[in-house]
C-alpha cells in the first residue's frame, strides 16, 4: 500500500522525520519497503503568478507570450502553449531551478526566438492530476484570487509529499487504510490521534430508500450489504487536492463519484461501488450466485464467463457487478449520471480470493475483501462517502440506508494475565502500560483481578483471538528490541544445542562456503512449467508432485520436486545482471507425494550450480579453470570428505533418470552403494531454457539427510606409522570402458594411498585403450618396506588388473 504522508498528517502528526517514522513502523510490525518522493522538488522555485499580458507568439500560432508577475520585481516573460491562458489569471508558475516530477531541472530557454523564464503549469506537470490540455487557473481556489504573486505554490496546492510503500501482511487489512495506519502511528509514537473521519454521519436517517429494493440470497457469502442513494449529482473533475492524493496513492483520477469511492476505500479500508441508479433495472439489486456459464462485461470491457462459485450483484435484467471484485459496464457511472446508488458490503474472503484467481482479475477491492473485512466498516465508509458526495458533487441524499445483515458479532473478550505476559516475553510489562498500548490500538480495556479483560475491536476480529495474540500486540508496541536476551534451557537444565545431524549438515554447507560458493535461498513453491523446462517426460518420477490447493499464482502451484530449479532461477537472475561467473549452492527441502502418512515425503537436499570461471583470472596463473563435470565432482568429493563418508561415483544405470543433465557428462553419486544424488553438466537445452548462454553449467544435488545418516558422529583416531612410505608412480593401461574409480579401487586395496595425476590416450596404446598415471604410497606399521616388498605387492596389483583387461605400462 502507498501511504501518502500528507494525507496521514490529517489524523496523526508524529514528531519524527520520514525515515525515522518508517523505522518505527517497521519495528512495530508494519514493514516499510521504501520511501518515495511524489511530486516536485526545489519548492522555492514553484510560486503563484498573475498573468499581466498574454499575446500571440509572432512565429508560432499555438504559442502565447505572457508577461507574468511572480513577485520578485520585474515581471517575467513566459512562453506558454495552453489555449486557456489569459490576462488577469492567477496561475501556477515553475521558475528556472524547479525540479519537475520526472527529475528534470527547469532552465530558461528560447522558444522560437523568445526567451522563456519558466513555465505556467498544467496539473499533470506537478503530479496532482492527469489533464494537460490547459493550465491551472487558481482564482477558484479558496484564497486563490487574493494571494499575492510570488507566494509559495505549496500554500495552495499539494505539489509534493513523501510516500511510504508499506508491505502489509495478510492478517492486517486494517493497515490497508490511511486511518488504520494512523492508529498504528499513534500507538507506536504517542502522537495524538484525530477523530475518525466517519465520526459524524450527515446522511438522513431511515432504514429504507424510496423506490429501491435490495435482496441478499447468499447471506453466508455476503454478511452485510448497505446502500445509499443520491440525486441531483453533478459529475465532473475532482478538485486538485483529491486528485493529488489519489495519484500519490497510485490511483488514477476519473471523475468525482468514482474518485470519491476510491478515496473512501483508501481512507477507511472499505471498498465501495457506485451504480448509476437510472441504469439499475427495476431499481432492484439481488445478491446471488452466478449461473454456470453466465456472462457479463466488467468495467475493463472484458466479457467474463462465470460459474456458480462466483457471487453477483444483479438487477432485473441480469448481472451488474462481480461481488467484491469489479463492477459491470452496464450500470457504471458516466458523465450524464444524475442519480447514484452507493454500495458498501462485506464479502466472504475465501470466496473473493477464489473468484479473483479463477477469473485472473485482481483489484484494490478484491485485495482487501480476500483478507477479511469487518461488517462494521461498511457504514463507516458510507458516512464518509455521504459527506463527500454532498460537498463535491452537490448531491442531495435520499433519506434512508438499506442495511441487510447488520453489524457483526459482539466483541470477543480475552483475559490478559500479567503472569502469562511475563512468562511469554521473559520480562514483565506494567499493567498500566499494557492498558495504554491496547487502548491506543483501539482495544477496549477493563481491569481484572489478575490482569486485563481486553475487548477485541471489529477490525481486528479475525486476527486477535487468544491471549498470546494480545500479548504480541503489547510486545510489538513496547518494542521487542527492549526485551532482555535470554537463553532458553531444556528440561535437563542445559542450554539448547544443535543435534549431531544439524552439525553435520552445517559442516557440509561450510565446506561449500570455504570453496567460494555463495548460498541462495529459493522458493519451496514452483510452477508446473518447471517440469517441462527440466525436460521431464510423461511418467517421470519427478512429475509426481505435491500440488498446492490454494496457490497464490501459477508460478507457486506445486512444491518443488528438485532443488535444481530454484538454483537455476537464481543463476539466471544473476546472469541477466551481468554476473557471468557463478558458484551458487542451496540447502533446503524438496517434496514428493509418496509419504508414509497423510503428509508428503520431504527430504533435505544440498545442491550447487557452477558457470564460467571457477576463480578470478590472474597474470601468474593464466586462464582460470572453467565450470564442468569435474568441478562439480570435486565439490561432491569435498562434501563427502568433510563428513568422512566414502564416495563412489558411477555412470547412471538409467540415463533417462536425469533428462536435465548432459547424457555423456553425468554420474550417479553413491554412498554405501546406494545412489543419493548426481553430479554433471546441465543439458544444453535446459541451459537455454533458463537463458544462461552458451557456457557449460555444472551442477550436483545430494540427499543430504541420507548422506548425514551415513556419517560417523565422531571421528575415529588412526595411528600414524613412524616408518617412511615408499612412493612409486605407476602407469596402468586399461580398456576405455573401465572406470578410473575401478582401477583406483584395485590399487588402493594394496597401497596406503593412491590418486590419478594424468590420463593419456594415443596411437601407441592401441584403439580403445587409456593410460592412467597413478601416484602410490606403500607403507607398513612395523617396518620400512624394501623394494622387494613393494615388488611383491605390485605383482598382486598387476594380477588383479589383468582381470579387468589392464596391464602395467611403466
Amino acid at each position: 500500500m502507498r501511504l501518502v504522508l500528507e494525507w496521514l498528517h490529517d489524523y496523526v502528526r508524529p514528531d519524527l522525520e520520514t525515515r525515522e517514522l518508517a523505522a518505527r513502523l517497521a519495528m512495530t510490525g508494519t514493514e516499510v519497503d521504501r520511501v518515495e518522493h511524489h511530486g516536485v522538488a526545489a519548492l522555492e522555485h514553484f510560486v503563484v503568478g498573475r498573468v499581466l499580458e498574454a499575446g500571440r507568439h509572432p512565429d508560432a500560432d499555438r504559442l502565447w507570450v505572457c508577461t507574468v508577475d511572480v513577485g520578485d520585481g520585474a515581471p517575467s516573460t513566459i512562453v506558454c502553449g495552453a489555449p486557456n491562458v489569459a490576462a488577469g489569471q492567477t496561475v501556477a508558475v515553475a521558475r528556472p531551478g524547479a525540479i519537475m516530477p520526472d527529475g528534470t531541472r527547469l532552465k530558461a530557454a528560447k522558444l522560437r526566438g523568445i526567451r522563456s523564464e519558466g513555465m505556467i503549469l498544467a496539473e499533470d506537470e506537478v503530479a496532482i492530476g492527469t489533464e494537460h490540455a490547459g493550465i491551472m487557473v487558481l482564482d477558484g481556489l479558496p484564497g486563490g484570487a487574493e494571494i499575492a504573486p510570488g507566494a509559495p505554490l505549496a500554500q495552495l496546492l499539494p505539489i509534493a509529499t513523501e510516500v511510504l510503500e508499506l508491505e502489509v501482511t495478510p492478517n492486517r487489512p486494517d493497515c490497508l487504510a490511511v486511518y488504520g495506519v494512523a492508529r498504528e502511528v499513534h500507538a507506536a509514537t504517542g502522537a495524538p490521534l484525530g477523530p475518525p473521519p466517519w465520526e459524524h454521519d450527515p446522511h438522513p436517517a431511515g432504514d429504507a430508500i424510496a423506490g429501491v429494493r435490495i435482496d441478499v440470497e447468499v447471506g453466508d457469502l455476503c454478511p452485510r450489504f448497505t446502500a445509499r442513494a443520491f440525486e441531483d449529482v453533478t459529475i465532473g473533475p475532482s478538485p486538485w487536492w483529491l486528485k493529488a492524493r489519489l495519484l500519490a496513492a497510485g490511483q488514477r483520477p476519473i471523475n468525482t463519484v468514482v474518485d470519491i469511492t476510491n478515496y473512501v476505500m483508501l481512507l477507511t479500508g472499505q471498498p465501495l461501488h457506485a451504480f448509476d441508479l437510472d441504469r439499475v433495472a427495476g431499481a432492484h439489486l439481488v445478491v446471488r450466485r452466478a449461473g454456470d456459464g453466465e456472462r457479463m462485461t466488467t468495467l475493463d470491457d472484458v466479457e467474463r464467463v462465470l460459474d456458480e462459485d462466483v457471487v453477483l450483484i444483479a438487477d432485473d435484467e441480469g448481472p451488474t457487478s462481480i461481488a467484491g471484485v469489479m463492477g459491470g459496464a452496464r450500470s457504471e457511472v458516466h458523465d450524464g449520471t444524475t442519480r447514484v446508488l452507493i454500495e458498501a458490503a462485506t464479502w466472504d474472503g475465501p470466496n473473493i480470493n477464489r473468484t479473483s484467481a479463477r477469473l485472473g482479475l485482481r483489484s484494490e477491492a478484491s485485495a482487501r475483501f480476500e483478507k477479511g473485512l469487518a461488517p462494521e466498516q461498511a457504514l463507516e465508509a458510507q458516512a464518509v462517502a455521504s459527506r463527500l458526495m454532498t460537498e463535491l458533487c452537490g448531491a442531495t441524499p435520499l433519506a434512508g440506508t438499506i442495511d441487510a445483515g447488520g453489524a457483526g458479532p459482539a466483541p470477543a473478550v480475552v483475559r490478559l494475565r500479567d503472569a502469562r505476559l511475563a512468562a511469554l516475553l521473559g520480562a514483565p510489562i506494567a499493567r498500566e502500560r499494557s492498558a495504554e498500548i491496547l487502548g491506543a490500538l483501539g482495544f477496549g480495556v477493563a481491569q481484572a483481578a489478575d490482569g486485563l479483560d481486553v475487548s477485541v475491536p471489529p477490525f481486528r476480529r479475525t486476527d486477535v483471538t487468544r491471549e498470546a495474540d494480545v500479548i504480541e500486540e503489547v510486545a510489538r508496541i513496547e518494542g521487542f528490541e527492549g526485551l532482555p536476551a535470554t537463553v532458553q534451557e531444556n528440561r535437563t537444565g542445559r542450554p539448547g544445542q544443535l543435534t549431531a545431524a544439524q552439525r553435520l549438515r552445517r559442516r557440509a554447507e561450510d565446506v561449500l562456503v570455504g570453496r567460494g560458493l555463495r548460498e541462495v535461498v529459493g522458493w519451496s513453491f514452483a510452477g508446473e512449467a518447471l517440469l517441462d523446462r527440466l525436460r521431464l517426460p510423461a511418467g517421470h518420477r519427478l512429475r509426481a508432485v505435491v500440488r498446492v490447493e490454494n496457490p497464490m499464482s501459477e508460478a507457486q502451484a506445486i512444491l518443488r520436486p528438485t532443488i535444481l530449479g530454484s538454483l537455476l532461477d537464481s543463476a539466471a537472475h544473476n546472469a541477466a545482471r551481468g554476473m557471468g561467473d557463478l558458484a551458487l549452492f542451496e540447502s533446503g527441502a524438496v517434496y514428493n507425494p509418496d509419504g508414509d502418512g497423510p503428509l508428503p515425503a520431504e527430504h533435505h537436499a544440498l545442491a550447487a550450480v557452477l558457470r564460467g570461471a571457477l576463480q578470478p583470472a590472474s597474470w601468474a596463473a593464466g586462464s582460470p579453470p572453467q565450470a564442468g563435470f569435474f568441478a562439480a565432482k570435486a565439490l561432491v568429493e569435498a562434501v563427502f570428505g568433510a563428513l568422512r563418508v566414502p564416495l563412489a561415483v558411477a555412470p547412471p544405470e538409467d540415463p533417462a533418470a536425469w533428462p536435465f543433465l548432459h547424457p555423456g557428462r553425468a554420474a550417479a553419486v553413491l554412498a554405501g552403494g546406494e545412489p543419493i544424488g548426481f553430479a554433471g553438466e546441465v543439458h544444453p537445452l535446459v541451459v537455454a531454457a533458463w537463458d544462461l548462454g552458451d557456457q557449460p553449467v555444472a551442477a550436483f544435488a545430494l540427499d543430504l539427510g541420507r548422506l548425514v545418516a551415513r556419517a560417523p558422529e565422531t571421528a575415529g583416531y588412526a595411528d600414524l606409522t613412524s616408518f617412511p612410505a615408499v612412493r612409486q608412480d605407476l602407469a596402468v593401461v586399461v580398456p576405455d570402458d573401465v572406470p578410473a574409480a575401478r582401477v583406483v579401487e584395485i590399487v588402493g586395496a594394496h597401497a596406503s594411498s593412491v590418486h590419478v595425476f594424468d590420463v593419456y590416450r594415443g596411437a601407441q596404446l592401441g584403439e580403445g585403450r587409456t593410460s592412467l598415471a597413478l601416484h602410490c604410497e606403500f607403507s607398513a606399521r612395523d617396518r620400512t618396506l624394501t623394494d622387494e616388498d613393494v615388488a611383491k605387492v605390485r605383482e598382486k596389483i598387476v594380477a588383479q588388473l589383468a582381470g579387468i583387461g589392464g596391464e602395467l605400462r611403466a
